[in-house]
């Protein structure tokens, strides 16, 4: 099968591509910040045995764990608004949904960290007076984080990727501008091309400094 490749067109609009870009680095940093860091929030409570505590936050990484992140992102513009008369933008939507199911998936992710932390390290820090707070911060989160590393590294490049469902609702960034491009000059496969290329320059470096992090980890635990 004959195709003419016109990769000219992606170069003439690299500006499109690069406003793009930077939709993606800005929805990827606040959505990876939030989902993170609640994660955290929400996987100590899953972790604490008040039922007050664990239940809300069961069902609510059920719910988001759950459901698919793209109708998370268009319930969020189209239903959300209906439900509580607050107007949501795409860049709102996209946020609340990618940061929400991140915050779901991290959750989980810390609460296995601080399980597999041997009962032996509480009974120590209650032995000389810490309190459960302390205990957590001081001895259980800094080997748990460590622990976890690697999960929480392959679920920040998923972010970064799931960065593009924020096209569905027409917010700029990377994917959005590929297929503008794409319906101008009629080149799908060269504009889609584009975009792979651009998350791997970008992904390849952070993925191999994360690998860098976990070996210097390892031996600081040796």
């Amino acid at each position: 099968m004959d195709y003419n490749w016109d990769f000219a067109t992606i170069f003439l609009n690299w500006r499109v591509f690069w406003i793009g870009l930077q939709g993606t680095l800005v929805m990827f940093g606040i959505t990876v910040v939030l989902g993170m860091s609640g994660g955290l929030v929400v996987g100590i409570l899953r972790y604490i045995k008040s039922p007050l505590a664990a239940w809300p936050a069961r069902a609510f990484v059920e719910v988001f764990r759950n459901t698919p992140v793209l109708v998370q992102i268009i319930w969020f513009y189209y239903a959300f608004p209906i439900l509580t008369g607050i107007e949501t933008t795409p860049f709102l939507a996209a946020v609340l949904g990618i940061s929400l199911n991140t915050m779901a998936f991290s959750a989980e992710i810390y609460r296995a960290g601080i399980q597999s932390i041997d009962k032996g390290q509480w009974e120590a820090g209650k032995a000389i007076g810490m309190s459960f707070a302390q205990t957590l911060r001081r001895v259980i989160l800094p080997v748990s984080l460590k622990r976890v590393l690697p999960a929480l590294t392959n679920r920040g490049i998923e972010v970064f990727k799931m960065s593009t469902l924020a096209s569905i609702v027409a917010y700029v960034e990377t994917l959005n501008q590929a297929k503008l491009i794409a319906d101008l000059n009629y080149n799908p496969i060269e504009s889609y091309t584009a975009v792979a290329l651009i998350f791997f320059v970008v992904l390849y470096p952070v993925v191999q400094a994360t690998y860098v992090i976990e070996r210097k980890l390892g031996r600081s635990d040796q």
